[in-house]
């Protein structure tokens, strides 16, 4: 209640600029993490409202990035205004509907198409020390939410000493590789559900405020192994083939073969499944955000198949058996 005499009272104040009307105020949505939005309608146009409460998380992160990507040519939210001190800011309207609502079998070609474009041209964009960057002891915490949130809390596992050592050292092979690649602005959530279709061949970026400075490959393999949609395995190659050509042509620093990128997309989209299945449980237990849970057998197959390709995984590969036989003793069904 508190907070919406709070959202009340800055609205008092910026509605007569924009002609907004408080009583059209409806719930848009809410994300992972802390952040609110709303839908207030204006003169000749929708808005956005952002609720960030400010003990939880910054604004100035989401503002920096939105310059950054609006400078690379992204079509992201143009900010109208913001209240650092309450939390708030007032944002265009990309649109009601995501890549999550309208991708299907038609139309799934030409979205990633106009997704892997925009990719390019940040990642064209990038420069260090702009962005914090995706280090060794940041990716260790996310990839650690995998033991201290799935394994444990979720699936009430106790590993013994030597499988808590392999699949240390397995995290470890994991990060190293990660941290061979060549760094680019990475938007770190570069999926369908933080983006617009409209218009084509620009499509609306959202959510990008936790942005770094990391390993290449990161943003193609979270936008084609997604949290929500499954895609066929030919699939998923021919569009990361076809993001690989168009980084070449752009003169980014992927590798000569597409061999050894298709590795890297591998392995960093390993730990990013790892850190979302971690994530998931950490929404349910501690968030009270339920609806993640049945998608964490999306991950569990992503991590089982990665890592059974390749020798040096086999202790997480056998893990993920262990994992799958667990599941059907105890009857999960997520």
């Amino acid at each position: 209640m508190e907070c919406r005499e709070q959202l009340n009272k800055w609205l008092a104040l910026v509605s007569p600029t924009y002609g907004l009307q408080p009583e059209t105020l409806t719930y848009a949505s809410s994300d992972a993490g802390f952040r609110q939005y709303f839908r207030i309608q204006g003169t000749g146009r929708s808005y956005i409202i952002m609720d960030c409460p400010k003990e939880k998380q910054s604004m100035k992160e989401f503002v920096k990035v939105d310059k950054i990507m609006k400078t690379a040519g992204l079509n992201v939210p143009e900010i109208f205004e913001v209240d650092f001190e309450g939390g708030f800011m007032l944002l265009s309207d990309l649109g009601t509907k995501t890549y999550l609502d309208v991708l299907d079998h038609d139309n799934a070609d030409r979205l990633m198409d106009d997704a892997t474009t925009a990719l390019v041209k940040l990642q064209v964009a990038s420069k260090p020390d702009v962005l914090p960057p995706y280090s060794a002891e940041l990716l260790r915490k996310e990839i650690n939410l995998f033991t201290e949130w799935f394994l444990e809390k979720h699936l009430h596992m106790e590993l013994s000493e030597l499988e808590k050592k392999l699949l240390e050292r397995t995290f470890d092979l994991i990060i190293a590789k990660n941290l061979s690649e060549a760094k680019v602005y990475v938007h770190r959530d570069y999926m369908p559900r933080n983006l617009m279709p409209e218009p084509v061949d620009n499509p609306g970026v959202l959510d990008f405020q936790d942005a770094v400075y990391g390993p290449i490959s990161y943003d193609i393999a979270s936008l084609c192994r997604d949290a929500f949609i499954s895609w066929e395995e030919h699939q998923i190659i021919d569009w990361t083939i076809r993001y690989w050509d168009k980084a070449r042509k752009a003169g980014l620093p992927v590798p000569a073969d597409f061999g050894a990128f298709w590795k890297d997309v591998e392995w960093m989209g390993l730990q990013r499944h790892l850190k979302v299945l971690g994530i998931f449980c950490r929404l349910s237990y501690r968030d009270g955000k339920d609806k993640y849970i049945g998608d964490l057998p999306r991950f569990i197959n992503y991590v089982s198949k990665t890592a059974a390709r390749y020798d040096s995984l086999k202790p997480l590969a056998n893990l993920m058996d262990k994992i799958q036989n667990k599941e059907k003793q105890v009857g999960y069904t997520f």
